[in-house]
């Protein structure tokens, strides 16, 4: 299939597409409002067929999901009644729709979204997922489980000026415009800049506030430093070679990943934060340790959370598939055996993945890096943003002098299994936290009491722990061992600091 390529004024056909889509009601909630549930549903599911059946009574936003959503092949008259003001050779000469003898299709994915804070349109490459479409080096890919999963990473408290490395569609800059004063995107392809570019235009966003520029990681900014970083780099691990941009950064191995937490700090304002994906390979038994070397030594609180693990023969899989290469085909089977191969000489036994969050500080760094494998709700923007304030806060405050209360909310959870000779027998005790990423520990009996005796109007915890040896007679209570368990709580929110805010802890959960 031949499809024209958009030109770098794209944008300049985004008031029209504007108009046309507000009157046609081509937005999230009109297409799920003509769809229904079920259609909807189906459609994300790739299914089309129900959606193209509702669709066809569908009027002006019928022919747009059917053009621009199921990739359907729609009569001239349809299209160009649909898309005014914007013509049909308008259209067809920036590389929005294409000819194909039998009418008009879509050349480029353009879909309405919702991030959280009302209706967005994004311009990307077409995917290949409803209609036959080559892949190429430059593909610009659209909105997907990672570039969400960083949206959801990424807090909204505003924020001055925000710097997006590696844009793709600008999806990140989009989103980071709600809230941010000014946003700079670098991407290294004209394509991905052009696209970006038009959907800054097409959702109303002021060309004085943000800055698009052309080259690879920090290249572009030179010496300028930023109160917020994203990045969704690529960072697909494999040989260093670029088959396609959206995912291969030429670097060996997971070296885009380290690139990037080795040298966004040097980027970013005293304060400032940095929110990425990443990945890394694991050789050991331990994968932290490989990540605790690419953080500097100096200057950053940094939190990292492995998400996933894939094992070398699902990860090639994965990707050689999203690429759109059928592993049955000989050649895309030669490629796994050596992407394989490659994996293997490294000694590599897994690859993990997750998000890197990073503050900028004056002070020796401080790094946790812990899994988060379990399933949870809430988005973890808030909960790194809460995460770093706790951090910084332990750092200037000596816990056995302060005052502290459980979480609201907080439960203790009891397992227990049936004894041999009858009777219920206890396993573990937990203390669980029912929001944010629902982190537990497993506490024991002097802990439980401890925890109890907390109240941020009543004694400091070295108070605390003195009248509890008393209480107990137990004169081995360690006052040391009691604040590592109580740091240890304060770092995931289950004990507080006294009269701390917990406000930030709700945030509106984006959605597609």
């Amino acid at each position: 299939m031949t499809i024209s390529e958009p030109t770098a004024d794209l944008y300049t056909q985004a008031d029209g597409l504007h108009e046309a889509f507000l009157r046609a009601g081509y937005t999230t909630d009109g297409v799920l409002r003509l769809l229904g549930d079920q259609a909807h549903d189906a459609l994300g599911r790739g299914e089309p067929v129900p959606a193209r059946r509702i669709c066809a009574g569908g009027g002006e936003l019928g022919v747009l999901i059917r053009l621009l959503l199921l990739g359907d092949t729609c009569s001239e008259s349809e299209v160009a009644a649909a898309l005014r003001p914007v013509s049909v050779d308008d259209a067809v000469r920036h590389g929005i729709v294409a000819r194909d003898g039998r009418g008009l299709y879509a050349a480029i994915d353009l879909r309405p979204l919702d991030f959280g804070a009302g209706n967005r349109w994004l311009f990307s490459d077409l995917d290949g997922s409803l209609r036959r479409h080559s892949i190429t080096e430059d593909h610009v890919l659209g909105v997907g489980h990672a570039s969400l999963s960083l949206l959801r990473a990424t807090t909204t408290e505003p924020v001055g000026r925000l710097l997006d490395v590696g844009t793709g569609c600008g999806v990140q800059a989009v989103h980071a415009a709600d809230f941010a004063g000014h946003v700079t995107a670098t991407d290294i392809t004209d394509r991905s800049l052009a696209l970006t570019r038009a959907g800054m235009a097409i959702n109303g966003i002021d060309a004085s506030r943000y800055s698009l520029l052309k080259g690879p990681w920090f290249g572009p900014v030179g010496g300028q430093k930023f109160d917020r970083i994203v990045a969704n780099p690529p960072f697909v691990v494999g040989p260093p070679k670029v088959t396609h941009t959206y995912r291969d950064s030429g670097l060996d191995l997971d070296g885009a990943s380290e690139l990037m937490c080795r040298t966004a700090p040097k980027f970013l304002n005293e304060g400032g934060t940095a929110s990425m994906l990443a990945s890394w390979v694991i050789t050991g038994d331990d994968w932290r340790e490989r990540i605790a070397q690419w953080i500097p030594d100096d200057g950053v609180d940094a939190w990292v959370v492995q998400r996933d693990v894939a094992d070398p023969a699902l990860y090639v899989g994965t990707w050689l598939r999203d690429a759109g290469h059928d592993p049955r085909d000989p050649a895309s089977a030669e490629m796994a055996d050596r992407w394989l191969t490659h994996l293997q000489k490294a000694g590599v036994r897994g690859i993990g993945f997750g998000f890197v969050f990073l503050r900028r500080t004056d002070e020796p760094t401080d790094l946790l890096a812990e899994e988060l494998s379990h399933t949870f709700e809430d988005p973890l923007g808030a909960e790194a943003a809460d995460y770093l304030r706790r951090v910084a806060w332990l750092r200037n405050h000596d816990v056995g002098d302060e005052r502290f209360s459980v979480a609201e909310g907080v439960a203790l959870e009891q397992v227990s299994t049936l004894a041999e000779e009858g009777g219920w027998e206890g396993v573990v005790t937990r203390i669980h936290r029912p929001d944010g990423p629902r982190w537990s520990h497993e506490i024991d009996q002097l802990g439980q009491s401890l925890l109890a005796g907390l109240n941020p109007d009543g004694l400091c915890l070295d108070e605390v722990t003195e009248l509890l040896a008393v209480a107990t007679g137990d004169e081995r209570i360690d006052p040391a061992a009691v604040r590592e368990l109580v740091e240890g709580l304060i770092r995931h929110g289950i004990v507080l600091p006294a009269r701390w805010d917990q406000s930030s802890r709700k945030t509106s959960v984006h959605s597609q």
